[in-house]
């Protein structure tokens, strides 16, 4: 059992990190952020169907057969796989250019392959290494802290609290039935599919940042109501409707953003790395969240845990707010135009086009 949570977690760790790269280097750039908000509704998609499935089965107390069937889906998706060609940009980082312009005319054919490989090997002409160390040094700092300081608000302002132990806070507020309180939990995960689907129709209009900074928003109402529903009963029907609007507006916002940010905020020598940082920022603040939180909520009751979490879903707001870049209509390879110019995106009607491989102008 232990060699085989290693390797599903092997797999789960190396794939979230290859995918939304692979997908934000394939895609066209007029629906990148829905394809990568895809990416998302297709996996907790699968979460949802993978709880389901083991509610049916659970009565039949077949352990090995509720965990070997997650075998089929990997056969199938290791089929598809197969036959996938790599990224433009990984061919170009090959010297495999024909290549590189046969994928662009399949992924785009309404785009000029030979213009668009060449802004690509302009980018990949600069001197960037692709390293770990490189994410932390001079015009990638700000980058860095952008990613590593979002992957852990996503965690720390308590999603997974909700995940892991909803069926306990239903209990806390008089849903007694164990088998209820399980059900009820996933309908709300339902409910949080059907928020990243109205993400992925509107982020590619709305833009990147007024989507993540609206689902922030709903969740700092969903953390008041819980304040409300410990406070002043408890009560289940808050309970309820604070839980059900903290996933909606987690699934909206952080759920269908992370791995969009994780994937445009860094030229194409650094991406994985940038998304791997991020991806050690999240895992370090849901193993904090699963240590914490029942300890917490036993402990200062839930008005109070929940008090923490609207503050800390406050500070996220401003964090982004203050932070995030708007790549939606951007090309990739000009968000190192943005890094370069200190954070921001470099005024072109004045001349301000650091993308020739030095920073803007203080």
């Amino acid at each position: 059992m232990t060699a085989a949570r290693f390797l599903l977690g092997l797999a789960i760790g190396v794939s979230i990190i290859a995918a939304p790269a692979f997908i934000a280097e394939s895609a066209p750039v007029r629906i990148r952020g829905s394809m990568l908000v895809g990416f998302q509704i297709a996996t907790t998609s699968g979460i949802v169907i993978a709880y389901f499935v083991g509610v049916l089965l659970a009565p039949t107390e077949s352990w090995r057969l509720i965990l070997s069937l997650s075998a089929i889906p990997a056969v199938l998706v290791l089929a598809l796989v197969r036959r996938l060609p790599d990224t433009p940009r990984w061919y170009l980082m090959a010297g495999r250019r024909e290549d590189a312009l046969r994928t662009l005319r399949q992924t785009d054919p309404d785009q000029d392959a030979e213009a668009e490989a060449r802004v690509i090997e302009e980018d990949l002409r600069h001197e960037e290494r692709g390293s770990f160390r490189e994410l932390f040094e001079g015009r990638f700092g700000k980058a860095a802290l952008f990613v590593i300081g979002l992957g852990f608000l996503v965690q720390i302002t308590g999603i997974n609290a909700i995940v892991y132990y909803s069926p306990t806070i239903f209990q806390q507020v008089g849903i007694e039935s164990p088998t209820n309180a399980i059900l009820v939990s996933g309908m709300i995960q339902l409910a949080g599919v059907a928020a990243e689907v109205c993400a992925f129709l509107v982020v590619d209009r709305w833009g990147r940042r007024p989507t993540l900074m609206s689902g922030i928003g709903a969740m700092i109402a969903a953390n008041v109501i819980l304040i409300f529903a410990f406070s002043s009963g408890p009560s289940a029907v808050l309970a309820f409707a604070g839980i059900l609007l903290f996933t909606v507006g987690f699934s909206f916002g952080y759920g269908s953003l992370v791995w969009v940010y994780a994937s445009e905020s860094f030229p194409a020598r650094l991406r994985t790395q940038g998304a791997s940082a991020m991806l050690t920022a999240d895992l370090f603040a849901n193993f904090l969240i699963g240590v914490l939180f029942l300890n917490a909520l036993g402990a200062l009751g839930g008005g109070v845990t929940f008090g923490i979490f609207l503050v800390l879903s406050v500070v996220a707001l401003v964090f982004v707010q203050r932070l995030a870049p708007e790549t939606k209509g951007r090309q990739l390879e000009d968000i190192r135009a943005y890094w370069y110019n200190g954070g921001r995106w470099p005024d072109r009607s004045n001349g301000g086009t650091p993308e020739a491989g030095r920073p803007a102008p203080a």
